[in-house]
């Protein structure tokens, strides 16, 4: 009897295994790592969520270089220094003279012997130009200017001044065989530029009337005293020009000679630039 039940069992076993079918495909097996699986697709990655721009300031793209030029944002430029400024950028003015100032000058002019006249106020625009203008011919009696130098009183009361307190003096003990000056030969007086004949930077004294540059002194005998570079000169010609050049700084505000840069190799740059405390740059 127990042989019996044991073989049902092993009966109803084989009937339910021929009755279940296995399926046709079996699994796929997992893709190895580093190769890809042609049958499945690997689940996409979750989204990264976006960055949140920083409170106040707007989220701006990034600039690459194949993004249109328009998407970039212009930079900001500042005014132009002085140093940078054309003449025409500058928007210069001519400076008003008093007219009791003025005429002042031209009675001290005139009662040290200069021979002047007064002539058009002068108006080149951009602020070259001289409200009260004089046209000088002699700097003292018998001393000549050539050619004749166009500026304003203060400048030709400054040169007579000087030529008559400091450089007549000088010129008599540096040079006595070569007799009395006789004239004072300029390279500039009035011309409308910036200083140093640049296309940008500070207005020239020239371009308003304050100044005058001397190249030379002509003697009744012998031959013009040159300006030039001087500072090795041990002669009494050099001690002259030196003794000149520091004693304008008591007539002018401003004394260049040509120890003071290559711009000024052959003459004295003289004006009358009014400065703060009555400042005066000597060199």
């Amino acid at each position: 009897m127990k042989n019996i039940v044991v073989i049902l069992a092993a009966l109803s076993c084989i009937g339910f295994l021929t009755s279940a079918r296995l399926p046709e495909n079996g699994p796929l097996p997992a893709t190895r790592p580093g190769k890809s699986n042609t049958t499945t697709s690997a689940p996409a990655p979750p989204p990264i969520p976006e960055q949140k721009p920083e409170s106040g300031k707007p989220e701006t793209p990034p600039v690459t270089e194949d993004s249109p030029k328009s998407s970039a944002i212009p930079e900001k430029q500042g005014p132009k220094l002085p140093s940078q400024q054309t003449l025409e950028e500058q928007h210069l003015t001519i400076a008003a003279e008093s007219d009791a100032e003025h005429s002042e000058c031209v009675r001290e002019l005139q009662n040290l012997g200069v021979v002047f006249k007064d002539i058009s106020r002068i108006d080149d625009g951009n602020g070259c130009g001289i409200d009260k203008p004089i046209k000088v011919s002699e700097v003292l009696p018998g001393i000549t200017i050539k050619p004749d130098a166009v500026f304003r009183c203060p400048v030709a009361l400054a040169l007579a001044r000087w030529m008559k307190e400091s450089v007549i003096p000088a010129a008599r003990i540096a040079a006595p065989d070569q007799g009395n000056i006789i004239g004072v030969n300029q390279a500039s007086s009035y011309i409308c530029r910036l200083r140093n004949g640049a296309e940008t930077g500070k207005v020239s004294e020239h371009a308003r009337g304050n100044a005058i540059d001397v190249a030379s002194f002509s003697f009744e005998k012998g031959k013009d005293i040159a300006v030039q570079p001087r500072r090795e000169d041990s002669t009494l010609i050099g001690a002259f020009q030196r003794t000149v050049s520091a004693a304008g700084c008591l007539f002018f505000t401003t004394v260049l000679d040509p120890e003071s840069d290559a711009a000024h190799e052959t003459h004295f740059h003289l004006d009358v630039l009014e400065r703060k405390g009555g400042y005066r740059y000597c060199h």
